[in-house]
């Protein structure tokens, strides 16, 4: 039995009152209102912790027991999580593995079934597994999974597709939530879209998208991510529909995890003056009422699940998090967590990670182009902070790689190879916004599919990431004139068995590598590994293609460049 003084939020009856609370096996047993000892001491706030509404933990680039370790030093107590990045590698199997490393932690999980593993299927791009509709069938039925993840197929739900419909159909017979990927989709469409039980979005980017999912029944989760960044503009929605506000992160950095988690997005909403119990609503409540959890709002009877705060203004610190009973963090000890690391452990206490991963190295004249005058490129525009891409066509009138006096000398090549076969053929083009003016950045995180993607000044720098890329089985890499940074991700080419203080330090220093080499993007591997996403607009790079996602299909000739 463990007993906690101080002024306790009551986010149900909306009140704050002086008191204590016994825990004993895992459960909050007593809640007492008391007057607190008058001996000088600033006694801490107790509230429940932040959720994570909506997050691809392998983003972080930490199996999730590490993941878990890091979020629960920000007064994180649990996820809601879509393993929808290692189910495009791995498949169930992928999925199955997050699970298991999540059990190695003291720390709420609610997984998802991923809805569309590849997201746009084996014509566009090359997934190394597929999960059909009697895939998710399978995994709706299973207590381990809470959820059917993202539906990023939204034109085949709004075409009544029957594959997309059975995976949907199979949640409800479950009577488990749909969540929702449909960027852009306002009026009759986004009724039709909600119409069929998919009951959340993290997409939207505007105030009017946010309106139209209120107006559907639709909950909107405001995401503060590591590449897409949308408080400010949906933020509203807080003091308007308190009831219909979820947080998530969807994709952080890792460098940015151990900066902070939600209790950020709570700090920010704080000082922009919203309602303090609207916030909690967002931060806290809404998750465990729309997926049906039952970890607890610091009621008697609940699990205990809580933190341990000392402030309620902008700039509270978390001092204590307290999940099923017991104290995973102190702010305190050492690294601010008491929750153990697996390090360089597999699940079964071995070095064999799963994976898939036979890449073949490309040499020079795999990736070498011919650009003629007058011919017309489409090039990619990418935004530091936006997952959103420009599409340009430019008519050549000299070599954009080389020719400086053109103001739009600042394009380099992409390449994306397949890493799911040997002797596969790259796919070159253009993007610019990166600016990379003597290096490489290269990776094997890029979304969906999770094919190797590299941005470069030369050729050969391109090569020489690559090639890194793929003796490493998977990882990053950044190259600056003689000097290289790199990360190793042996857990499918995603994650890292290192701790997740290691994983954020080498983040940084692999930033910092590509600052050196001309990219002064925040967030560049994360934006690089979205220009492969073939579902959001508006030109994107697959291993197969250069893809018009506006218009859902293939850039002619694009394979020549």
């Amino acid at each position: 039995m463990k007993t906690y003084q101080g002024h306790i939020v009551d986010v149900v009856r909306h009140e704050i009152f002086d008191g204590e609370l016994v825990v004993e096996d895992g459960r909050i047993t007593q809640i007492k209102s008391c007057e607190l000892p008058k001996d000088g001491k600033q006694w801490p706030y107790l509230m429940p912790g932040f959720i994570d509404s909506h997050v691809h933990i392998e983003s972080s680039m930490m199996a999730p027991c590490e993941f878990a370790r890091v979020a629960a030093s920000h007064g994180t107590i649990g996820v809601v999580a879509d393993p929808h990045e290692i189910g495009n590698v791995l498949g169930i199997e992928g999925v199955n593995y997050m699970i298991q490393s999540g059990r190695l932690s003291p720390f709420n999980y609610c997984f998802a079934a991923p809805s569309c593993v590849p997201a746009c299927g084996g014509g566009i791009e090359t997934s190394g597994a597929v999960i059909d509709a009697a895939g998710v069938e399978e995994l709706m039925a299973r207590n381990d999974i809470g959820v059917l993840g993202e539906m990023m197929n939204f034109p085949g739900v709004l075409g009544n597709d029957p594959e997309v419909m059975r995976k949907i159909r199979a949640a409800r017979a479950h009577d488990k939530p749909v969540d929702g990927h449909a960027p852009g989709l306002v009026g009759n469409e986004r009724l039709r879209y909600a119409l069929t039980g998919i009951s959340t979005d993290h997409e939207c980017s505007t105030l009017e998208e946010g309106h139209a999912c209120v107006s559907a029944g639709m909950m909107v989760i405001i995401r503060e991510g590591s590449a897409a960044r949308d408080f400010d503009k949906l933020s509203p929605l807080i003091a308007e529909s308190p009831n219909m506000v979820m947080f998530c992160t969807d994709d952080c950095h890792p460098d940015d995890l151990v900066r902070g988690h939600i209790n950020q997005l709570v700090k920010r909403a704080i000082s922009e003056g919203y309602d303090f119990w609207n916030i909690l609503m967002a931060a806290c409540i809404n998750a465990q009422r729309h997926y049906r959890l039952r970890w607890g709002l610091l009621q008697e009877g609940d699990a205990a699940n809580f933190i341990v705060v000392d402030a309620l203004h902008p700039h509270f610190r978390v001092l204590k998090t307290v999940i099923k009973g017991i104290e995973v963090y102190d702010c305190n000890t050492t690294f601010g967590s008491l929750l153990p690391s697996i390090r360089n452990e597999g699940i079964n206490g071995t070095y064999d990670y799963p994976n898939k991963f036979v890449a073949s190295p490309l040499t020079v004249d795999d990736i070498h182009t011919e650009l003629k005058v007058s011919e017309t490129v489409h090039i990619m525009s990418a935004t530091d902070g936006s997952l959103y891409t420009g599409h340009e066509k430019v008519k050549i009138t000299g070599n954009p790689f080389e020719d400086s006096r053109y103001p739009w000398a600042e394009v380099q090549k992409i390449v994306v190879l397949n890493r799911y076969e040997l002797n596969a053929r790259p796919v070159v083009g253009m993007v610019r916004g990166f600016r990379l003016t003597h290096g490489a950045i290269a990776c094997s995180v890029a979304h969906d599919c999770h094919n190797i993607v590299a941005i470069g000044s030369s050729d050969e720098y391109l090569v020489k990431a690559i090639n890194r890329i793929i003796e490493m089985k998977g990882g990053q890499v950044a190259i600056s004139d003689d000097e290289m940074a790199d990360l190793a991700l042996p857990i499918a080419g995603l994650m890292s068995p290192l701790s997740g203080y290691e994983v954020a330090y080498r983040s940084l220093q692999l930033r910092e590598m590509a600052h050196k080499a001309g990219c002064k993007m925040k967030s560049p591997f994360i934006t690089m590994a979205f220009l492969c996403l073939p579902v959001i607009p508006e030109l994107k790079i697959t291993d197969k293609y250069l893809w018009d996602s506006k218009n859902m299909k293939v850039i002619e000739d694009s394979t020549a460049l």
